[in-house]
């Protein structure tokens, strides 16, 4: 299970981590006074700009995105202060399954190193890959930009950065899974984070 970017470099954790279509123009003729005869000229056909989403669709996509950025603000809160991250906080800004089980070893690691997190991981897009709202527990998947390159490892003991612990230079593409489900952590149901791969860079 990849874990989140801002931890690619360091040895003890492991790593976490769109489309333009163009088209042409017809040409415009040459006037021609020889009589002939004429044909109509055919329509273009229209390329769809993407999926259509149902109403139902489209107000989970929403939902969907909006508990990711949350969750992954929650993670970078708790980071930045190791020894305070609680559990049912993460849950409650989404964050479940395996993923929230790679959230949490990374904060028992920042505590046992005395580590914490500056800066902030920054999502510079969001796109939708797939909804599957028949599922026991729906689905939205993300395809998701994540820099993480003004996130530094530092050490509670003097602040300085840990060796090999500032957050990679390259905005990252990742898939992530977010799932409408409850969770024992906080009690309630909502849209969680619960999984996410890297794609490789942006």
């Amino acid at each position: 299970m990849p874990r989140r970017p801002l931890l690619a470099a360091v040895a003890t954790l492991s790593t976490l981590t769109l489309l333009t279509a163009c088209n042409g123009s017809p040409e415009a003729g040459r006037p021609n006074t020889t009589p002939t005869t004429t044909s109509p000229t055919p329509t273009p056909s229209s390329t769809p700009a993407g999926p259509r989403w149902t109403p139902a669709e489209q107000t989970a996509i929403a939902a969907a995105k909006k508990q990711y950025v949350l969750a992954r603000a929650a993670i970078d809160t708790a980071l930045a202060s190791p020894a305070k991250a609680d559990q049912g906080k993460l849950a409650s800004a989404g964050n479940g399954g395996a993923w929230m089980t790679t959230v949490l070893e990374d904060i028992a690691t920042f505590q046992e190193y005395g580590w914490y997190e500056s800066g902030r991981t920054k999502i510079t897009t969001v796109h939708v890959s797939s909804v599957k709202l028949d599922l026991e527990q729906p689905e939205v998947r993300l395809i998701n930009c994540i820099d993480s390159s003004a996130v530094v490892i530092r050490s509670q003991a003097d602040n300085k950065p840990v060796s090999a612990g500032t957050g990679t230079k390259k905005p990252k593409k990742v898939s992530s899974s977010v799932v409408y489900a409850p969770s024992a952590a906080d009690g309630g149901k909502r849209w969680r984070l619960v999984a996410e791969q890297e794609l490789g860079a942006c």
